[in-house]
């Protein structure tokens, strides 16, 4: 992947948490978001603490809340789902501004609203400070098998390629007068992505056979990967390890 693709995810900055090593940053993600997981759901401070961390790390990183809010909005239909366990919730019910709803499938919302929120926001925080090929320089730096870091950057790459051809494809459809947004043109919808299949797929042979002719034997030439400052994971080992600490206490009380 070249290193002048810049993913739409990708905040450029020079803020603290941009210059992290991308190991500590991927690191740091997976086991916050572990720990937000087993966080008991009625532990109602702990989110707010997670809460107030997300909002620290996003105002370290320089991240506009505009920008941030944009790209939560992928959470939405998952909210939407969980919004009717209330309603569609069974055992014991309350009563919620004159309508009677499920304590189970209350709680149940709340825990699906509070975790995905939260691990949304700490993948939009790692996005928005790490780009693509820095993540898979990443991958390396924490021995990662370089046949899956090769697969994660082709599949990044092709799919912003295809989604470049579905824009391209839905303007020659509306110059045509189709319109891609209403059922009745389910069969010029249906003939557009079957086109982009077979095109992506020959795309591939393509560029496979590329490859082959410049020498690729099934392994990705190895990453440069930076000596990462002992600093740097002694400051991502002190956010993870503050996380643990307010999932363990909320267990603990819980």
């Amino acid at each position: 992947m070249a290193d002048g693709h810049v993913h739409a995810l990708y905040l450029h900055g020079h803020s603290v948490l941009h210059r992290i090593a991308p190991q500590i940053k991927i690191v740091g993600a997976f086991l916050i978001v572990i720990g937000i997981v087993v966080t008991p759901r009625e532990a109602f401070w702990a989110f707010g603490l997670y809460l107030l961390a997300m909002v620290v790390l996003a105002a370290i990183a320089r991240i506009p809340p505009s920008f941030a809010a944009r790209r939560m909005l992928i959470e939405v239909p998952f909210l939407l789902v969980a919004l009717l366990l209330p309603i569609l919730g069974g055992g014991q019910t309350v009563e919620v501004f004159g309508l009677s709803l499920s304590q189970a499938g209350l709680w149940d919302a709340w825990n699906i609203l509070a975790k995905a929120t939260l691990g949304l926001s700490v993948a939009v925080i790692l996005g928005a400070t790490t780009q693509v090929p820095e993540i898979l320089v990443g991958l390396d730096g924490l021995k990662m098998p370089s046949i899956v870091t090769a697969i994660a950057g082709f599949m990044v790459r092709y799919v912003d390629v295809i989604l470049s051809d579905w824009s391209r494809m839905r303007i020659a459809m509306a110059s045509r007068a189709h319109d891609a947004r209403w059922i009745t043109q389910i069969g010029p919808i249906a003939r557009t992505l079957g086109a982009i299949f077979v095109r992506t797929y020959e795309r591939g042979e393509r560029v496979y056979l590329a490859m082959r002719s410049r020498g690729y034997s099934g392994s990705m030439p190895a990453s440069a990967i930076p000596a990462t400052p002992v600093a740097q994971w002694i400051l991502g080992g002190a956010v993870i390890a503050s996380v643990w600490a307010i999932a363990a206490m909320a267990v603990l009380t819980t």
